[in-house]
């Protein structure tokens, strides 16, 4: 037999029914050597798990076989710096390596340098990762250049020897936030967390802050359901309140420095929170939450006269409040603050609420011994739905979701990709994606939401677990598949907003300049025609008046921007999730 046979013969066998033969010893060794080490992480880590011990180790056994083709390979990915990918990071690549024979390198970089580095091998073809935890935001760019491999595509193909049994995707909560007009499954979600209104129970309780705050507004304090009422709750804690327990105490908390993260703070979701975009779910039809309008899947314009609403009455208001509330009501030292740096604020005790608070922040401000903490490890706070604008519609979607998903590059030579494939359904497993919820707080499973261990970690959490098992959370979805070129788009907005947050420019202003340049970016890809049917198409410009007149979205003016301010007990909220 010549060796080249041999090589093939011994394949075949790894393959086969048949491992008894001396010849394999070694291999058999192998083998049960991965085995060992899978019952090892499901004993000592993989705990809880929806899955039974025995069910995990047969899910283990299958990574072993399907990895074969796979062992010794270096594999690179790549996510952002949240509690969630540290976990995968330091946890879960190892446990991989160890189990599969495969070597994992996970790097943890900042958000914007993961689609730094994805758009570089975007656009030159080189690959850098072999697979990227990269934002669904990003789904409508990547359907449209085509240089995403679909998950549909790559399960249908070559990855269907390769995709777990047990991947269940319809068990995925993010599922439609990742998949294209055209109806594909284009990045797997492996961790997601909403943004909510946030506030302090313990401080809205008190009896003697609820008689004052009613008879100065004439309603109850409780969590509000317009931002009328949200503004008053703000300048209550701040202009009449002041101290609490010897302490100053703020009735709003945000951050204004001219810095990438100023965009995502309007881009994830703060128009549509407004009101500016129109019903539809997940994202506004026509008009999205950027203003953004579309025709069937062609975008058409973003300034109001194209048909859009960037630039609208209802987009200029959630500008106008953005920089009221952070100049009247929240702490000073908050304007020259980024998102990673005002994050951690409201755990120090002085905040009342805050309208646009990440839920990626729960496990850190559930840690003992925090000034927002009581002794028996409960907090002394409370997250709920986020209050609406004036220019806001039952039928709209509420507030933004970030869905962080596995996506992976035609770039990437096909058999690092299918390695890193493997890797990806590992971080996502049900074996693993209960305890990594647990640890990181970023859901991403319904069978994971509805365990005991949810139930049990539940009075820790805030209301966490009741937000992500009630109906209220399809209101709360990412950027959508309107936006066709996320990152050279997204980099218009931090700029122009830094503009009006400075008083260089009036908001309106402001917004003007942010559509006309998105109406150029979109006149710009248009122009190169890669994007193809669904790539941009211009409407003629017409008067505002005329698109005014139009059903929905851009809406004109409302006479009174400021309606009667409404709240509701947190209890009664809670009830009606159930």
């Amino acid at each position: 037999m010549t060796s080249s046979k041999r090589l093939l013969f011994y394949k075949r066998l790894r393959f086969g029914a048949t491992l008894a033969s001396a010849l394999f010893a070694s291999m058999v060794g192998s083998a049960h050597a991965d085995e060992a080490a899978a019952k090892r992480w499901i004993e000592n880590e993989f705990n809880p798990s929806t899955l039974s011990p025995e069910q995990q180790l047969e899910e283990m056994r299958w990574f072993i076989k399907a990895a074969e083709d796979f062992k010794g390979m270096d594999i690179r990915v790549v996510s952002e710096a949240i509690t969630t990918h540290e976990y995968e990071s330091k946890i879960l690549a190892k446990a991989f390596s160890e189990i599969t024979g495969i070597n994992i390198t996970h790097d943890i970089i900042q958000e914007g340098d993961v689609v730094e580095k994805l758009q570089t091998q975007m656009q030159s073809g080189q690959n850098i990762y072999d697979a990227y935890v990269n934002d669904s935001d990003m789904i409508g760019t990547h359907f449209r250049y085509g240089k995403v491999v679909p998950i549909t595509d790559m399960i249908e193909g070559e990855a269907k020897d390769y995709t777990l049994p047990t991947l269940d995707l319809d068990d995925f909560i993010g599922k439609s936030f990742t998949t294209a007009p055209d109806g594909k499954l284009y990045q797997l979600p492996t961790q997601q967390f909403a943004n909510l209104y946030w506030f302090r129970q313990d401080w809205f309780e008190r009896p003697e802050l609820k008689q004052q705050f009613k008879s100065i507004y004439g309603y109850e304090l409780g969590v509000p359901v317009n931002w009328s009422a949200y503004e008053d709750i703000a300048e209550f804690f701040s202009k009449h309140v002041k101290t609490i327990d010897g302490q100053r105490v703020y009735g709003h908390m945000d951050y204004g420095k001219k810095d990438p993260s100023l965009g995502w703070r309007f881009t994830d979701a703060w128009l549509s929170m407004a009101g500016a975009g129109d019903k539809g779910l997940p994202n506004g039809k026509p008009v999205d939450e950027w203003g953004i309008r579309v025709d069937g899947c062609r975008p058409v314009g973003s300034s109001v006269e194209r048909g859009g609403a960037t630039n609208s009455p209802a987009a200029v208001y959630s500008l106008n409040k953005y920089i009221d509330w952070l100049k009247q009501y929240a702490p000073p030292e908050a304007s020259g603050m980024t998102f990673s740096e005002a994050g951690p604020v409201p755990a120090q005790g002085q905040i009342a609420q805050q309208i646009f608070w990440y839920t990626t922040f729960t496990a850190d401000m559930t840690k003992p011994g925090l000034p927002v903490m009581n002794a028996d490890g409960t907090p002394k706070w409370r997250m709920a739905p986020s209050p609406h604008g004036p220019y806001w519609e039952e039928g709209m979607k509420l507030g933004y979701q970030d869905t962080g998903a596995w996506t992976f590059m035609n770039s990437t030579p096909e058999k690092r990709r299918l390695a890193a494939w493997l890797y990806a359904q590992f971080t996502v497993a049900k074996t693993v994606s209960l305890k990594k919820t647990l640890v990181g707080l970023t859901p991403m499973r319904e069978s994971d939401l509805q365990s005991q261990a949810m139930t049990d970690a539940a009075p820790r959490l805030g209301g966490l677990v009741e937000f992500y098992r009630s109906n209220a959370r399809n209101l709360w979805t990412p950027t959508g598949s309107n936006v066709p070129d996320y990152p050279r788009l997204a980099q218009l907005w931090w700029a122009n907003v830094a503009e009006a947050v400075t008083g260089s420019t009036s908001a309106q202003q402001a917004m003007d300049n942010l559509a006309r340049q998105q109406d150029r970016m979109l006149e710009r890809i248009e122009r190169s025609r890669v994007q193809g049917e669904c790539g941009p198409k211009l409407n003629e410009a017409r008067s505002a008046e005329y698109w005014f007149s139009q059903p929905g979205a851009p809406k004109p003016k409302l006479a009174n921007e400021k309606p009667q301010g409404e709240t509701v007990p947190y209890e009664q909220l809670i009830e009606s999730w159930q």
